[in-house]
């Protein structure tokens, strides 16, 4: 996937793209990879002058980004959606009881890509969700979070969209550091992190 000029790229998901941004400014991209991102091909590309927003909040998982989608996405009217998503709806299972069904997952995710295209016709960017687990406990996160990166990538298939696969990234990075050098608590990056989603991002869009 190639960025064209003037296009509008738009940063949804949870945390990890929210990032701390000040959400009264309109612009502000946070302290994370979108922000990186962004930096980058404000340097390598000035001439396409890009808008690059972020509209991604801590805590949100599926269905929360659905409820919100045309404010914080069709409103905004984007010609390139990048989603992060899915973490939080694996989380919620273990440390709250409150599981999402693989069905529901696929459903909610399906919709917003759908919404997107049909209104928009923007181009979409699927990044998988990824789990470094540094806790015991973590890592039979896996059972669930493994089939739900696994519909994210059937949607990207279908939707032809371009895909990030973070979690198969963030385990190969784990080789040569160890997990928490890359998220201290094996979910929210840490700066190095961060840069590892930017760059990867950056690549999927043949910037890099």
């Amino acid at each position: 996937m190639l960025l064209k000029s003037r296009d509008i790229v738009l940063f949804q998901g949870d945390s990890i793209t929210d990032c701390s941004r000040d959400r009264e400014s309109y612009g502000d991209l946070g302290r994370g990879y979108a922000m990186m991102a962004a930096a980058y091909m404000g340097i390598v590309q000035p001439e396409l002058d890009l808008t690059f927003l972020n509209r991604g909040i801590g805590g949100d998982r599926v269905a929360d980004l659905e409820a919100r989608w045309t404010e914080d996405c069709l409103q905004l009217r984007p010609t390139v959606v990048s989603i992060t998503i899915g973490i939080n709806n694996t989380w919620r299972r273990y440390d709250r009881n409150d599981p999402t069904s693989d069905e529901f997952f696929e459903n909610s995710y399906r919709h917003i890509a759908e919404m997107t295209k049909s209104i928009l016709g923007a181009r979409l960017v699927f990044m998988e969700p990824f789990l470094l687990p540094v806790k015991e406990d973590q890592q039979r996160w896996r059972e669930d979070l493994d089939s739900k990166i696994r519909i994210i990538r059937r949607l990207a298939s279908e939707y032809r969209a371009g895909y990030v696969p973070l979690d198969e990234l963030f385990a190969r990075a784990a080789v040569t550091k160890p997990a928490y050098y890359w998220a201290p608590d094996g979910v929210h990056p840490s700066p190095a992190g961060h840069a590892l989603i930017a760059r990867a991002w950056l690549q999927a869009m043949n910037a890099i």
